[in-house]
């Protein structure tokens, strides 16, 4: 059943518990295949890998020793200590990164000159297996190491190979895009509820609106303004809508916020 080999984790926070838990439900392995290493003080992720029944330790050596593919998930300034820790057993292992700011260079110098690296950037709604994750391969991963990186990635969402230099733009926008998301389906509620809904069911149109018109700019192929005028009729509510957001410079304000995000992140990676 398991081509793909056993798998580790080292650390267990929550992209790493939604990554197993998605590997396991498209039937890419067993809970069993999988092992996991988790900070002894961090119960919560203890309990979580283990309701899936997937092996947790607090050591990261037998993660390692024990896998073919050992996923990095722990946070980003610490990646360089657990690296150098288990560099000694890393030959011929592949290594998938999801910390961030973590390059590609600083992966490989860390590790043994026969490990493979890819470098991945998830995002949140991964929890719910509807990431969108792109990923980078180091100098010595295979073509067989990206299949199996797309695999696996695609059974938490969507997945995508891109070049390194595009990691800190992606991450502005796919990666902190859902923070910016959440922000509008709170606005969009917030209106809602001035205008006498109930907050509750508020909420819940306002996810749906914004989760099925994602679906249908992504499934539909169209170009997303002309979504827009598909809704919009002269002299309509859309339209009244439309051109408040726009006087209150609405498209600039996001589209500032990607590229804020974007300068912060090369700043981030250019420190790590």
């Amino acid at each position: 059943m398991n081509k793909i080999g056993k798998i580790g984790f080292l650390g267990g926070g929550r992209i790493a518990q939604a990554m197993a838990k998605g590997f396991i439900s498209a039937g890419l392995t067993k809970a069993e295949a999988l092992i996991a290493s988790v900070h002894p003080a961090d119960t919560l992720s203890l309990e979580s890998f283990q309701q899936l029944g997937v092996e947790t330790i607090v050591k990261n050596d037998p993660v390692v020793n024990s896998s073919d593919i050992v996923f990095v998930s722990v946070k980003p300034q610490v990646v360089p200590e657990v690296l150098t820790e288990v560099k000694p057993i890393s030959d011929n292992k592949l290594f998938i990164s999801v910390a961030m700011g973590i390059t590609i260079k600083t992966l490989e110098q860390n590790l043994s000159p026969k490990a493979r690296v890819i470098r991945v950037m998830p995002n949140t709604p991964a929890v719910v297996q509807s990431g969108c994750s792109v990923f980078v391969r180091g100098s010595k991963a295979t073509e067989q190491d990206a299949k199996n990186t797309q695999a696996l990635l695609e059974a938490i969402g969507t997945c995508e190979e891109v070049g390194e230099y595009l990691l800190d733009p992606i991450t502005a926008l796919s990666g902190s895009g859902p923070a910016y998301v959440f922000v509008m389906i709170e606005a969009l509620a917030d209106g809602a509820v001035r205008m006498g809904l109930p907050r509750d069911m508020a909420y819940r149109l306002a996810s749906q609106t914004v989760m099925g018109s994602g679906h249908l700019v992504r499934d539909s192929k169209e170009h997303p303004g002309v979504l827009k005028d598909n809704v919009t009729s002269p002299a309509g509510s859309t339209a009244a809508g439309l051109k408040h957001l726009e006087d209150k410079g609405f498209r600039s304000t996001v589209a500032g916020a990607v590229e804020e995000a974007t300068l912060r992140c090369r700043q981030i990676s250019g420190a790590a």
